[in-house]
């Protein structure tokens, strides 16, 4: 079997893999995947990965190494569920989401990283973004599905399980409903395997399956 190109290194709980991998289950692009540790990073991968953090995607002389691009890379490429028909105003969702949001969420879920900090304060800045965000989904962020729900998803799974009891009850009744039809997805499910861990040699496997 021929080598498939382009490649995807992953890590299946990372938030931004997950959303590269999203993106890349919805346009069809078939990718060979490899799943990595980040506490074990193959030389391979360190050599094409210029931050050393995942997802980076390299297609021939073509390296990407943020997460949000790796989404439009595939998208531009075929967006069958037209992910790309999104308002300008989810571009600037997706901007907090991967500022103020995953600084407070790392500083909520990682408190013993930050000793100087207020895990508690940084919870109530996350919490407010989602208060927001709550009025405005109806059923999806734009009354349907684009970039800025499975861009954002990723990371309101990974605050929710901070403390799912405390989550679950806050008063956002919209991101819930949400985050649980995502989570129930067959698109979550298929994201989210176990996938083997990749060592120089494997046969490649191909995503989506």
């Amino acid at each position: 079997m021929n080598k498939i190109q382009p490649v995807l290194y992953s890590f299946r709980r990372c938030p931004y893999a997950m959303r590269a991998r999203l993106a890349v289950l919805s346009s069809g692009v078939r990718v060979e995947l490899r799943e990595i540790l980040l506490r074990d990073k193959p030389q391979a991968f360190l050599d094409t990965s210029p931050s050393g953090t995942v997802p980076v995607l390299a297609a021939n002389d073509l390296v990407i190494d943020e997460s949000l691009d790796i989404m439009f890379w595939a998208l531009q490429q075929s967006d069958p569920a037209g992910w790309l028909d999104m308002p300008q105003d989810g571009h600037a969702l997706i901007a907090t989401i991967d500022g103020p949001f995953k600084s407070a969420l790392d500083r909520t879920k990682y408190a013993t990283r930050y000793p100087d900090e207020d895990p508690t304060k940084h919870r109530a800045v996350a919490a407010d973004f989602l208060t927001e965000l709550d009025q405005q989904i109806n059923g999806h962020i734009f009354g349907k599905p684009t970039l800025a729900d499975f861009a954002i998803l990723p990371f309101v799974r990974q605050f929710a399980f901070i403390d799912k009891p405390w989550f679950d009850a806050q008063p956002w009744p919209n991101i819930h409903v949400w985050l649980t039809a995502f989570l129930t997805s067959d698109a979550f499910t298929q994201i989210m395997p176990k996938f083997p861990l990749w060592k120089p040699g494997d046969a490649p496997l191909c995503f989506p399956h």
